[in-house]
């Protein structure tokens, strides 16, 4: 899947992601109590989670619309499917 207009704001979701989860490693490694551990967690599942939305938006945006008009809607359709069906 190819990102367009988005890929800075999916990029830099997935960045602050990446600094939370070595945040809770380190959380971990400090014996910090479980029930912090956990909201850092969610918060780390929540960034992955926007991110995810904002590639299927940006794909909805682009590649369907660049399949309709190309008339190749099937392959990208069952594409985009399948992609929805990992993510939920």
């Amino acid at each position: 899947m190819t990102l367009h207009k988005q890929r800075k704001k999916v990029r830099d979701r997935l960045v602050r992601a990446e600094g939370h989860l070595r945040g809770i490693i380190k959380m971990v490694d400090e014996g910090k109590e479980c029930p912090e551990i956990l909201v850092q967690i969610a918060a780390v599942k929540a960034a992955l989670e926007k991110a995810g939305a904002i590639i299927l938006e940006d794909h909805l945006e682009h590649c369907l619309i660049e399949a309709v008009e190309s008339g190749d809607i099937i392959p990208r359709l069952d594409e985009f499917k399948a992609a929805l069906q990992k993510i939920i």
